[in-house]
């Protein structure tokens, strides 16, 4: 996982809290002693919204721990976080923002507004700032919203660091280990070939369905798609209309045309 630059400037210092300990303790104990994290996520912004994908793959160290993580989560009806890091904090992240959410609306009877709802999100991740220094529990979202009034209405896309300052992109997001591989590419096809905002819901799927297979091929900590064990990437779509899910039987037929799997 890409913890950003500011932890990558602490471990090279050896300031990280708890980092030799952890490292001893692995070579004392192997891969179980280590924590689990997740990978690669990728939003992208396409003519009807913004498709929302990630792998199923949660590793420590080099040991694959679970095939099959959920790191593309709804935390209400119209807003998707993915999640690059620690499982564990990310998911408590993901419930206390969902649970914030609700809060407010049931007491102020409305809605949450979109700066308040980044801000929220920012608080979380600050709080969690303890843990990531230790190099153990660092969280690295993408939040994405499909706004229906006022001047940001439409599909957003922002990303955060692990300090929790915040970063809206326009046009694509990715990030996890995997993400380095992608983004370039991601870059080239947007701004030489056809911008991503023109291109229809089936044109955009094949292309994350791409990226991620693309990552997959060149980081061990991000996981293809494995045809023989049905294992599919979890990708959803974020439009006016709401939030739902690309199905497994979508997601196989266009890996068919791609010919990809094993």
């Amino acid at each position: 996982m890409d913890s950003g630059d500011f932890l990558s400037i602490l471990k090279e210092r050896g300031q990280l809290p708890g980092a030799a300990e952890a490292t001893q303790a692995v070579a004392q104990n192997g891969a179980p002693g280590m924590h689990t994290e997740g990978t690669t996520i990728l939003a992208l912004r396409y003519r009807d919204g913004v498709l929302v994908a990630g792998d199923r793959r949660a590793t420590a160290g080099n040991v694959v721990v679970y095939d099959r993580a959920a790191k593309v989560l709804s935390v209400d009806d119209r807003s998707v976080l993915a999640l690059s890091g620690s499982p564990a904090n990310a998911y408590e992240i993901a419930r206390l923002l969902e649970i914030s959410f609700q809060h407010y609306r049931r007491t102020q009877l409305q809605e949450l507004s979109l700066d308040g709802r980044l801000r929220t999100l920012s608080r979380l991740l600050r709080d969690n700032l303890p843990m990531a220094m230790q190099g153990i529990g660092a969280v690295v979202p993408i939040y994405i919203t499909h706004e229906k009034d006022g001047p940001q209405a439409g599909g957003r896309i922002y990303f955060y660091d692990v300090l929790g300052a915040n970063f809206e992109t326009v046009d694509f997001c990715t990030t996890g280990s995997g993400s380095p591989i992608i983004r370039g590419a991601l870059y080239f096809l947007n701004r030489w070939e056809r911008p991503f905002v023109e291109r229809d819901e089936a044109e955009a799927l094949r292309l994350v369905l791409q990226m991620l297979e693309t990552a997959a091929e060149f980081d061990t900590a991000t996981g293809g798609f494995k045809s023989t064990a049905a294992i599919y990437p979890q990708v959803m779509r974020v439009t006016g209309d709401g939030i739902t899910d690309i199905s497994e039987a979508d997601l196989a037929t266009h890996y068919a045309h791609l010919q990809v799997g094993g």
